[in-house]
Parts: structure tokens; sequence; C-alpha cells
């Protein structure tokens, strides 16, 4: 019975070969995330507070962007697996090109409504005069983080269309890089050492608008001077050029992915929102628990975008359905192994991590326990997360719209709003609730793989 979800050396093989690089990355990112946030913290509660505002604003933002390059994402894994370089390029193109126009609207939109935007999770009890410290600060981190965008959405592409052609390290080398510049410069620039000013909050923002710019350098700099390895680039920007057909495929495709990430981070971001009206100490507890959490879930969230692309490129070689279903099934059992490990492991340590942080005695207990609420639920997450990349891989983009934003904007964000706005529950049970809405999406998109209707081939 076990043998049907555990692989042979060749699928481990292949497996790590793709996921091994992204847990490397995502891990180096979020332990680097995790020092940013301490040294921050370390300035004072009160820029914590701000900069965690801001950057659950740049979340909706950056999860845009994963969605639009996500959408043509699914046509080159495919055409990588087929072997159409011509594909993958005009793919490419759709890639930056929608990166440059969502960029331009983000920063509009953030610009203008970023007082109301940072007001809204500064709604819970507390004294004013804390609030308007917290606006000021997120507004100050704010205005520097903008100039860094771009060169996030641009990176994005590359480094997702890398990925998807098989080229994984590049992707792990540019974003490690990235997270010890942003470190270096953290500790250069926010407590003003080596003779440079104490910028605080302006200086975590500037440290990491340079990381974002050296990231670009090396990933856009190895893809072009690799023209061997990566065909797509060779003539990439010669023309905007994208075959009508496949741009109206794309957008097909594409559009509700688009639309599901960033109703999907909105939601999030109202939830987070939500939890903020129980008090002002609910905010860098949230943070806390967000950075903890992400470290935790580096290796399941890697083998979701390593279930996509594998995938994908035995989607595109016209596997038959019998392999691709037995392949997945172990893909899937392989992500909830990864959860259960890394769960019980932040569980474990849900009253250490608090620690690291200078913050109150009242925000570590409240952070230790939603990190522990977090940590039961990951087994949970990483199953949701290879369902939800199996049905996108085969090109299943309303379902997957459906799937994620349904259980988001159905389920999660009404009981969100009903219990803190009509019912004095606490934090605590209130988080519970709504954690526990990922037990019911979990069970949902097991259904859904096992009906096999995602199994299709784009790329003919």
């Amino acid at each position: 019975m076990l043998q049907k979800y555990i692989g042979d050396k060749p699928f481990y093989r292949r497996v790590m070969a793709v996921a091994l690089p992204i847990v490397v990355q995502n891990a180096i990112t979020n332990l680097v995330s995790l020092l940013d946030n301490i040294m921050v913290g370390q300035v004072g509660q009160q820029q914590m507070s701000g900069v965690s505002i801001v950057n659950q604003l740049l979340f909706i933002f950056m999860l845009c962007i994963f969605g639009a390059n996500a959408g043509a994402g699914i046509f080159t894994a495919q055409f990588h697996g087929s072997g159409d370089a011509n594909g993958v390029r005009h793919t490419f193109r759709f890639k930056i090109i929608a990166s440059v126009l969502l960029t331009a609207i983000g920063c509009a939109l953030l610009y203008f409504f970023q007082d109301p935007l940072i007001r809204l999770y500064l709604q819970g009890e507390g004294s004013p005069a804390d609030a308007a410290a917290v606006l000021q600060y997120g507004k100050d981190y704010l205005s520097v983080t903008f100039w860094g965008l771009l060169a996030f959405a641009i990176c994005n592409a590359y480094s997702s269309t890398l990925r998807e052609t098989g080229q994984t390290m590049v992707p792990m080398v540019g974003g490690i890089a990235a997270v010890f510049v942003n470190l270096g410069l953290n500790y250069v620039l926010i407590f003003g050492h080596f003779g440079a000013p104490a910028m605080g909050v302006k200086g975590a923002a500037l440290a990491t608008v340079i990381s974002r710019f050296a990231e670009l350098a090396i990933v856009a700099g190895w893809t072009h001077f690799h023209g061997k390895i990566c065909p797509f680039i060779r003539s990439a920007y010669r023309s905007l050029y994208i075959p009508a057909q496949l741009l109206g495929n794309i957008i097909r495709k594409g559009a509700p992915l688009l639309v599901n990430e960033g109703l999907f981070a909105t939601g999030l971001a109202v939830a987070n929102q939500c939890y903020s009206t129980c008090g002002l100490d609910v905010v860098p507890a949230m943070n806390i628990n967000s950075t903890i959490f992400n470290l935790a879930s580096v290796a399941y969230m890697a083998m979701g975008n390593s279930v996509g692309i594998i995938m994908g490129q035995m989607l595109g070689s016209n596997k038959p359905k019998e392999e691709l279903m037995d392949y997945n099934r172990k893909l899937s059992a392989l992500s909830i192994a990864l959860g259960v490990l890394f769960g019980g492991v932040a569980a474990a340590l849900s009253g250490v991590f608090p620690l690291l942080f200078n913050t109150t005695p009242e925000v570590r207990s409240l952070a230790g326990q939603l990190i522990f609420i977090s940590a039961l639920m990951i087994p949970f997450n990483a199953y949701v997360h290879a369902a939800y990349f199996t049905l996108r891989s085969g090109g299943k983009t309303l379902i997957t719209f459906l799937f994620d934003c349904g259980f988001m904007w159905v389920l999660l964000v009404p009981l969100a709003f009903v219990l803190s706005r009509f019912t004095n529950i606490p934090i605590i049970p209130l988080y519970i609730i709504c954690q526990c809405t990922d037990i019911v999406k979990s069970f949902a998109g097991l259904i859904m793989v096992r009906k096999g209707t995602w199994i299709q081939n784009l790329a003919k």
C-alpha cells in the first residue's frame, strides 16, 4: 500500500534536481527576512509594525506578478517539454510586457492610496500617537521601496522562465546573492555602521532595492551570456511579437491566475486587517508569526512549484495518464511528509522564536500562540499547495481560481470579518477558526486532482 506513495531513486533524483535549488533559495530568503525583521525590530516596535503593514500591501503586488507570469509559465513548461524554443521565447516576451504594465499600475495605486491603505491596519486598541508613528514609518519605508518594484518584476520573468526550462540553479544563485547583499546593507544602513548615516526603516528599504537590482543583474546577465543553453533569449527583444492565437490562449488561461493571485493576496490582507482590530499588539505578533511561518514553509512551497514544473513538462511530453497520476500521487505524498516534518519543528519551537524579537512580553506570548496554530496547519497547507499546482499545470486555471479564491472570499474572509466585527471573540480562537478553513480546502483539492480532468497537453 505504501509503495503507491513512495517513489524510486530516479523519482527522488528528479524531484531534488528541481526542488532543492528552490528550497535553498527560499530558505535563505526567508532566513534573511527573519533577520531583517529582527534588525528593524531593534530600532523599535512601531518601526517593525510600519514595515510589516507595507510588506502586506507589497505582497499583493508581488502575487499579481507571480500570477501574470504563472499564466504564461504553464505554456513555457509544456513548450520546453516538447522542445519548442520559439514558443518559450513568446511566453517570455509576454511576461516582460505584463511585468512592466503591472508595475506601473501597482506603483500608481500605492502612491495615491498609501495613507488610507496603511490606516486600515491601525484601527485596533492603542494610543493615537502610536498609530500616527506607525503610519509615518510605513510611508517612509514605502517611499524608498517603490524604486525596486520594476527590478523585482523583470527578475521574476527571467527566473520563472529559467525554472520552467530546467535551469533552477541560476535563480537560486541570484536569490542567494541578493539576500546577502540585503543583509549586509541592512547592517550598514539601518544602524549607520562604517560611516554611513543611520537611516532606520528607510535604510532597510534602500537595502532591499539595491538587492533587487543585484539579483536582476545576475539572473539576466547569466541568461544573456548563455544563449546556447537558453535559446529562448536569442532575439527575445528584437520585437514584441507574440502569435495572436498563443496570446489569446495565454490571456484566457492566465487571466484567472492573475485575478486569483491578486484576489488571494487581497483576501489575506483583508483577513489580517480583521485580525488587527483585536488590538495594536496583533500587528507585530502577526508579523513575527508570518516571518516564522514562511521559513517553516519553504520545503512544501518549493515542492508545490516543483509539482507544477514537473507535471507541466510531463504533460508536454505526452506521458500516459496512469504514469501522470502515479507521479503526482508520490509528489503530493512527499509534500505532505515535508509539511509534517517542518510543521512539527515549528510547533516545538513556537515558544522560542518570539524571543528573537525586541518587543513586549505580551507581543511575544501572542506570537508564540499564533506560530503554534500555524505550524499545526502546515501539513494541510502542503497538500493544498501541491493540488493547486497540479491543477494549474494542465491549464485548469478557472478551476484553480475557484479553488483558491473561492475558498478565500466565500469562506475565510466573511468568517474573519463577521467574527471580528460582530462578536467579542479574542484573537486566538478567531485565528484558529479561520485557519481551519484549509482543512476543508485540502479535501476539495483531493477530489479535484483525483478526477484527472487537469491532464491535457497545451503545447500541441
